[in-house]
């Protein structure tokens, strides 16, 4: 393993056996913690090839069991991953409505850690969500309901479990083939048809820029030609949240108005938009348009909600408690979910047009206030988070409601101050509407 550290170290590129050697040494426990962490922090300022990145995709998947599916599901095993963002609710609403349109959506998501909300998270905001299946179990729920949305077994990529945590620790978060690699090993295991990657750039995102993030997102899409299932991706804007709900049990409010056919319009254009593009993917559409069409009707006539309702149910929620959630008035889903004691609305400063409203200042607040972890493993607290009244465009008077923030006590002026910076307001309307979606990245023949 020093042989290999060094080589890395000095620039030259890893043979696939090299690696693969490597991640033996991960899941066999030979490999010590500072070689590993060497190993990550070569990669991050050595960087990889597309070969290299390719192999080391392949070795993290090969490190523990691959999902095994029914003949008759294959062409029709899709799922979605975001590189996360603030108020990212749309695996909620994407992976029922999918499957009301004929796909098989074995999701597996993750938890949030800094700034980001993970969906497990957000579902366990649902009292009685189990997010941990046995890969029988999923199989049982894709059957019967047609989706799934739970967190990485043990068995599923352990490699990736050992790297992903060191990351974290080692400042290697942000290297592009280890990103590309830990994405798309569980990917593969999972056996899909079809991916879609809703890779996110701006201030409030892993990429800052547009081009990091159109880098990321070839690295992605070629890695999935190579590995054998069709990939593509959407470059979205994230510097303003997405939706106007954040905060777990408020996010989870806000998939289900987009379940009812209702909700923001950005959240339901990217819902549709990447529903659109894996069932065009996977043929169940002639075109990402009627994708779209398809994926807005399911939406619209309350199928995609039934299967939300099954989902909940097939995935330890009673019954009865998916039917008050998904059906009832909005007291008897507060009554579900739980609310915060305090809902505490901020005024404007002064008069103007909203510009845009800062993602980040928010997500650090609400982190803080208890929405977020410090480390793994940490609790937090689903009833806390924001609602915002107003969006870009808007033109709002000196003390104007803006923002109603949900807590349980602990916000003090050093947060109203971070909270009312995040409002940018000027004396003109802005120029131009704000974008969802600025680019699409296909495979390379499409």
């Amino acid at each position: 393993l020093p042989a290999l550290i060094r080589k890395k170290r000095d620039g030259h590129r890893l043979e696939e056996a090299e690696i693969q050697s490597f991640m033996r040494g991960i899941t066999q426990g030979t490999a010590q913690q500072a070689q590993i962490g060497a190993m990550l922090m070569a990669i991050r300022l050595r960087g990889m090839d597309m070969c290299e990145t390719l192999a080391l995709t392949r070795a993290m998947a090969a490190s523990g069991r691959a999902l095994a599916w029914p003949q008759a599901w294959h062409g029709r095993l899709v799922d979605k991953h975001s590189t996360g963002g603030v108020g990212d609710k749309v695996s909620l609403v994407l992976a029922p409505a999918l499957a009301s349109c004929g796909c098989k959506v074995p999701m597996i998501s993750g938890r949030g850690l800094g700034h980001t909300g993970g969906t497990l998270d957000k579902l366990e905001a649902v009292p009685g969500f189990r997010v941990s299946l046995s890969p029988e179990e999923m199989r049982d729920a894709l059957e019967r309901v047609g989706c799934c949305i739970v967190g990485q077994s043990e068995e599923l990529c352990p490699a990736d479990r050992v790297l992903y945590a060191l990351r974290d620790v080692t400042a290697t978060v942000d290297s592009l083939p280890l990103i590309t690699a830990s994405i798309l090993s569980k990917k593969a295991a999972e056996r899909l048809s079809a991916l879609v990657l809703d890779v996110k750039y701006g201030g409030a995102a892993l990429c800052p820029t547009r081009d990091s993030a159109r880098q990321l997102a070839r690295s992605l899409v070629w890695v999935c030609s190579q590995l054998g299932f069709q990939g593509s991706a959407v470059l979205t804007p994230m510097s303003q949240p997405l939706g106007r709900r954040l905060g777990h049990s408020l996010e989870v409010l806000e998939a289900l108005e987009a379940l009812h056919g209702g909700g923001p319009p950005d959240l339901r254009h990217l819902v549709t938009m990447l529903g659109g593009l894996l069932l065009w993917q996977c043929g169940l559409a002639g075109s990402t348009e009627q994708g779209q069409q398809l994926l807005g009707a399911a939406l619209d006539n309350s199928s995609a909600l039934a299967t939300f309702k099954a989902m909940l149910e097939v995935q330890g929620v009673p019954p009865s408690m998916a039917q008050l959630l998904c059906t009832g008035t909005p007291a008897q889903r507060w009554q579900v979910l739980g609310q915060a004691s305090i809902q505490e609305e901020l005024k404007a400063p002064q008069g103007g047009w909203v510009q845009q409203i800062e993602a980040l200042p928010l997500a650090h607040v609400l982190h803080r206030l208890g929405a977020g972890r410090e480390r793994a493993g940490d609790s937090i607290n689903h009833r806390v988070g924001a609602e915002l009244l107003v969006t870009a465009g808007q033109r709002l008077e000196e003390g104007d409601a803006w923002l109603r923030v949900h807590h349980d006590g602990g916000l003090d002026e050093e947060g109203r101050k971070a909270l009312q910076a995040a409002l940018c307001l000027t004396p003109e309307p802005p120029s131009s509407p704000p974008e969802f979606i600025t680019e699409i990245i296909l495979p390379t023949g499409h």
